[in-house]
Formats: structure tokens, sequence, C-alpha cells
């Protein structure tokens, strides 16, 4: 009798997933989680459990990346003389649009303006219905619908039926 284990106490051992982990699993976003990952800064934050990195990500499903018309390493559309795509304009271009979709808070959805990590752009929440959970009143910027939402250790994720403008 003694030796019986407890199953309903919870597991010291057990870690609840990350926002990496369950991008890794949900392959809605696995088109923005692909870029998340080429940036490191980003890519550290979304495995790092420190109070500092809880943030919350608006990650577009993948159909919406594949609308685009100009993908996101590609960047605006270039003037004039300046048609030539570089490593660094790739690289500058991917990073501004992953820190676009990442807000450095969690348990957000009310109708304040949030800042991203792209310096000078903030996204709000507008609430546009009253029925179905908490995060199927809401849109992003108005217009953009959130599709799911999922827990995370270091955060929340929203996935959204479309992509946020750089």
């Amino acid at each position: 009798m003694g030796d019986q284990v407890d199953t309903d106490a919870p597991d010291p051992t057990f870690n609840p997933p990350t926002l990496a982990d369950i991008l890794t699993v949900r392959s809605a976003g696995s088109i923005w989680y692909d870029y998340a990952r080429e940036v490191e800064s980003v890519s550290l934050r979304l495995s790092d459990t420190s109070a500092m990195s809880k943030s919350t990500l608006l990650v577009p499903v993948n159909k919406a990346v594949l609308a685009l018309h100009r993908k996101p390493h590609e960047g605006p559309a270039p003037d004039g003389d300046d048609m030539e795509i570089t490593d660094e304009k790739t690289r500058v271009n991917v990073e501004r649009w992953v820190s676009v979709h990442i807000i450095p808070v969690c348990h957000l959805l009310s109708r304040n303006a949030y800042p991203t990590l792209l310096d000078g752009r903030h996204v709000y929440f507008k609430q546009i219905s009253e029925s179905g959970w908490k995060w199927e009143q809401y849109a992003v910027n108005g217009t953009i619908r959130i599709l799911d939402q999922v827990h995370a250790s270091n955060g929340d994720i929203y996935f959204i039926n479309g992509v946020l403008d750089v």
C-alpha cells in the first residue's frame, strides 16, 4: 500500500510548452514560424520562459502568407532604381515582418493599442461580436479575424487570417 503513486498530484518535472514548442507542432502557422526562426532574437524569445520575455504572437495562418503579392523577405515594392534585393535587405525585411507580429506582453484582448517589437508600430483589438470564445469576439486592427488561441508558458498565440503591414 505504501508504494502507491498519487496520480492526481502534479508532476514536478512537467514543464508547460513554450511558444516555440507550440509553433513546432501546430502547422497552421508554419510559414511565419520558418521566418521567425531566421531572426535570432525572436527565436530565443520564443523559447525563453523568463518573465521579461512573455509575448503575444499574432501568427498569420499559412493561407494568409501565401496570398501575399510580395513575400515577407522581399519587403515592400522597390522604388525606381533600387531593384536589387541583397542578403542584408532580405534579413531586415524578415526581421521587420516577424517583429510587427509580436507584442512584448501577454494576456491582452482589450481595446488598447499595444506596441509591437517593430519600433513605432502598434496593433489594437476591436470587439466585433459578443458571442463565442472571448478571442473570437475580437479582430486585430479592426479587420483581421482571430481564428484560434493557444496559451504557452511564455505567452499566447493568436492565429490570424491576415498579415500585418510593415
